[in-house]
């Protein structure tokens, strides 16, 4: 048996007449069975750039002459040397080559690692860069606010309107996207949504030098694109993933977001710095081009749509998901009518409260509190959203390994997500107490971390209750999340005009406690809407 991919075959007969051939192990057995009786063969494999020469072996008997055309199988190439010691291999009976029909030389299975990945973590993966260009987007007015506040001349008050006006697009499109999302699917609503809030990033400068009402408008419409990407998200990963890998998924996805985060708070100074603030939404704004050409040619809505999906990742896809029809009516009435629903809605305003102050100020509290420049703002604050990267994705290996060592899926959404809201509320506790700047960085880094596992808490519970309605149930919890967002980011910069960090920081740990109790009390992993 030819063994190993890399060998090089030739068969030579007697006579000296000699047959190439690019064929993998499979279709060298295939070959063997041709060759005369009487006929010892003599292998030479090239492995790893060390040649074995394999000892003669006997095949079985076939009528000289005899050849097969085996196709074009996707091998590399193989040789074969034998000597017949009987017969004579005339040169009328040479085969043909056998060339692969990609031309790629490839052994079956040696793929390089882009083309082994299964399609479905194609998917999550081209997901994940669409968050981690949204957050990109959206972050790097955290940082240009400060020069662009000195050139325009703008107070507190007006920066926190500024912020916030992000939020009021963002609301629009969130119940909107998921029901567009659960009708047409996710593939048509996420790229559209790129697309709008990079042509909304890139055009944010000219906005902002015609007025500060045209500056507010394009926030605005920017959150009208990024508003839709996490119910379109939900959607197409409710089609792709299968139960046992979709904490591990999703928390993949919204690392993106932190990522982006780390990206755009890390590379906006440095822009800002050589090319004026406008730089970082020219440049960042650009990079949904890219994103949008790969989306179209290699997602697709559902695996049922996809022809380059394996049968055997078709299966496995189709098995372990349950959400398969596209949904024409939404049964508002049964939704809202479900205790579990309400403990997603108001969590997810207690969970985004804390979170997006922490998005939008933390730059701020850098510079104004802890006396960093700039610089030194963008790349402190790199810190919390890294850790959060971390430990989402591992909060969403912890809880995939809970659901299949039997813990029941409700006992660890509870768990993930007390994690989730207890441990931002001790950290930012903490910050009242520490004197140095570096005590005070690493609390927003715990604080942020222990947030992240959130991803496998209430972020997976949509798709736990009602996968069909996956869409339309985040969209309608973070449209209570975004305005969590609005009233949050502005209300933060009211009460820094009237009072303190300290105080911001303790409204945002009674709403986590409120949200603790919610979630326990109410919450469910069990599958409520059919």
């Amino acid at each position: 048996m030819l063994a190993g991919k890399g060998c090089e075959s030739q068969v030579r007969g007697a006579n000296s007449t000699a047959f190439y051939g690019k064929f993998s192990t499979k279709t060298a057995r295939q070959v063997a069975p041709i060759v005369p009786s009487s006929a010892r063969l003599r292998i030479n494999c090239h492995l790893n750039g060390v040649t074995l020469r394999l000892p003669a072996t006997h095949l079985p008997k076939k009528p000289r002459g005899q050849w097969q055309n085996f196709g074009s199988p996707k091998v590399n190439r193989t040789c074969a040397y034998y000597k017949s010691e009987e017969f004579d291999i005339p040169v009328e009976a040479a085969v043909e080559s056998l060339n692969p029909e990609d031309g790629s030389g490839n052994v079956d299975g040696a793929a390089p690692w882009w083309q082994q990945l299964p399609k479905r973590w194609v998917v999550v993966l081209l997901c994940f860069t669409a968050f981690l260009l949204c957050n990109m987007d959206r972050v790097n007015m955290s940082i240009a606010i400060l020069p662009m506040s000195k050139e325009f001349g703008w107070n507190s008050a007006t920066v926190g309107l500024i912020q916030s006006s992000f939020f009021w697009g963002y609301l629009m499109t969130q119940i909107v996207g998921g029901i567009w999302a659960d009708k047409v699917g996710g593939k048509l609503v996420l790229g559209f949504g790129v697309v709008w809030w990079s042509i909304a990033t890139i055009l944010t400068p000219v906005a902002a030098k015609i007025g500060l009402p045209f500056l507010l408008m394009m926030r605005a419409f920017m959150g009208i694109g990024e508003g839709v990407a996490m119910p379109a998200m939900n959607n197409i990963l409710s089609k792709w993933i299968p139960v046992s890998e979709r904490s591990r998924a999703l928390a993949l996805v919204y690392s993106g977001m932190y990522m982006g985060s780390v990206t755009g708070l890390a590379l906006s100074p440095v822009l800002i710095n050589r090319f004026g603030w406008p730089s970082v939404f020219y440049s960042f704004g650009s990079l949904g081009t890219i994103w949008f050409a790969l989306w179209l040619k290699k997602a697709y809505s559902s695996p049922e749509h996809d022809p380059e999906l394996s049968p055997q990742e078709k299966k496995l896809i189709m098995s372990g998901s349950v959400s398969k029809e596209p949904v024409t009516v939404i049964p508002w009435k049964l939704i809202l009518s479900k205790p579990p629903v309400w403990a997603l809605i108001i969590s997810h305003f207690c969970h985004n409260w804390g979170t997006f102050i922490l998005l939008t100020w933390m730059p701020t509290y850098y510079n104004q509190v802890l006396k960093f420049n700039l610089t030194e703002s963008g790349l402190l604050c790199v810190l919390p959203w890294l850790t959060m990267a971390v430990f989402a994705n591992l909060g969403g290996w912890i809880a995939d390994t809970l659901v299949s060592k039997g813990l029941s899926i409700t006992t660890v959404r509870k768990i993930m997500q007390s994690i989730g809201f207890l441990g931002p509320a001790f950290f930012l506790t903490q910050l009242s107490n520490v004197k140095t700047p570096a005590m005070a960085v690493l609390c927003m880094a715990c604080s942020q971390g222990s947030d992240a596992f959130s991803q496998s808490g209430l972020y997976s519970n949509h798709q736990d209750i009602g996968p069909r309605y996956a869409g339309v149930l985040l969209g309608l919890s973070n449209t209570a999340g975004v305005l969590a967002g609005v009233f949050g980011t502005a209300a933060t910069g009211y009460i820094l005009q009237r009072g303190s960090w300290d105080d911001v920081f303790k409204v945002a740990v009674v709403l986590y406690i409120i949200g603790t109790l919610v979630w326990n009390l109410f919450s469910t992993g069990e599958r409520i809407l059919d």
